[in-house]
């Protein structure tokens, strides 16, 4: 009767670990909004953001995909393609960002010049 009784507290230790992956990125700020998602190997695309699990896969609506310099695979070119809904698989989502609060800063790091 001992090893039953020990077997279920090792149960009860596997429902805490499950309990903790819990996504550190919380999206449902960004539920139906565009977002911009780039990935492992340097695709990138924009969608309406449609739903997402702790795993960050996400469901796009309305997707764009930038299509890269065939030269150079992480150069983005002027050229899109419509891709409509789409899956993406967490595992290879590398940023995520809102496609309307994109700005570029100057390099907070280089030493500015002054003139």
């Amino acid at each position: 009767m001992a090893s039953v009784g020990s077997g279920g507290g090792a149960g009860k230790m596997a429902d805490k670990e499950k309990k903790k992956k819990e996504s550190i990125l919380d999206l449902s700020k960004y539920i139906d909004k565009t977002i911009r998602v780039k990935f492992q190997g340097g695709r990138e695309a924009s969608g309406v953001l449609k739903g997402f699990d702790p795993l960050l896969n996400l469901v796009l609506d309305g997707t764009i995909e930038y299509m890269r310099d065939p030269d150079d695979q992480y150069k983005l070119t002027e050229d899109t393609r419509q891709l409509g809904l789409v899956v993406c698989r967490g595992t290879s989502v590398v940023l995520i960002c809102p496609q309307d609060g994109m700005e570029a800063i100057p390099n907070p790091f280089i030493q500015q010049q002054d003139g």
